[in-house]
């Protein structure tokens, strides 16, 4: 939790009649709009009696006590900044951006310039999407900043609507299709599944998304599989993950939860550190190089909002990713 972080809390008056969540925050934090708390609580930042709950309209009961943490206010409106983007397709209503590892998604706390939104403003000027917020114009969905590949943001209210819609379904109808490439610690059994686990906001660390028990946290799945073993002493894998929900670090805590942590992942694998120590000396300087989580957005498919062709890109590995696969197969 940043410095600029504040927790609040309340407790509802005990024998109070079950009220919605959002009615019971705004009348007991009337600094903060209405909308802003039910953002917060979707955003994952709003606990009743330690659990979890992004529900606005959720009731609470009499004798609740409810915690926010509430970020840092961000300036109003970013600014546009000139500087480099690598544009995989544009038209009149999208465009697809292959990300490099290390650049936000949208200005925060922390971040307030040289983020992909602030690249986009100088690019496309005027023609981005205000549906997603004034911070995430024409954002429908995000990258970690330490995760690399592919990302597509709506130019107008039209397509946002298009494609937005399509992230909800999360490729049930099959139209979405996001896949990724993944270097892990050890070798998933079986080679190729499914991982069913609910998340949450960890109770511990408030910056780290954690497996809770189902029904207090999101539904998240991710299905795998084993691509090949570098090295073939089965220290590492490559692993493909397409993902059926989109949540926050969904693939890096997932894969962790089930003993295989990404390489270089220092947020979910850091009790993987020392297993670097049993690589040679190639890929322990290749893994320093690469100095984040092995995880890339090498795929996304999915219907263009307008026209309704069906549109799929791929993403070549980045260098640093590249040389540390390269590295482990010497």
């Amino acid at each position: 939790m940043t410095d600029d972080t504040t927790v609040r809390s309340l407790v509802v008056e005990a024998g109070a009649a079950p009220e919605r969540l959002d009615r019971v925050l705004a009348r007991g934090f009337e600094d903060l709009s209405r909308a802003r708390l039910q953002a917060l609580a979707r955003d994952g930042f709003v606990r009743c009696d330690d659990v979890e709950i992004r529900d606005p309209s959720r009731k609470v009961m009499g004798g609740s006590r409810i915690e926010v943490v509430v970020p840092a206010p961000a300036p109003a409106e970013p600014r546009g900044e000139a500087l480099p983007l690598t544009v995989v397709h544009e038209d009149d209503d999208l465009i697809v951006i292959d990300k490099p590892a290390g650049l936000v998604v949208h200005p925060a706390a922390g971040h307030e310039d040289g983020t992909l939104v602030n690249r986009l403003i100088a690019h496309c000027g005027a023609s981005l999407s205000g549906i997603g917020g004034v911070r995430r114009p024409g954002i429908v969905h995000r990258l970690d900043k330490d995760t690399s590949g592919l990302l597509v943001v709506a130019k107008n209210d039209l397509a946002h609507q298009g494609l937005s819609a399509q992230f909800a379904d999360h490729g049930r109808s099959g139209a979405l299709e996001r896949a990724y490439l993944a270097l892990v610690w050890g070798v998933p059994e079986p080679r190729a599944g499914t991982i069913s686990a609910s998340l949450a906001r960890s109770r511990h660390n408030r910056e780290k998304i954690a497996v809770v028990r189902e029904g207090e946290g999101r539904h998240a799945v991710t299905h795998y599989r084993v691509e090949g073993l570098p090295g073939g002493d089965g220290l590492t894998a490559l692993v493909r993950c397409r993902l059926e929900t989109g949540r926050t670090h969904q693939i890096r805590v997932h894969l962790s939860h089930r003993g295989h942590p990404l390489l270089g992942d220092a947020t979910y694998g850091a009790a993987f550190k020392t297993k670097a120590a049993r690589l040679g000396e190639g890929p322990r300087v290749a893994l320093t190089a690469l100095g984040r989580q092995a995880l890339h957005a090498a795929e996304l498919g999915f219907l263009h909002p307008r026209t309704n062709e069906r549109l799929r890109f791929e993403s070549a590995l980045p260098e640093d990713f590249s040389e540390l696969l390269r590295a482990l197969e010497r």
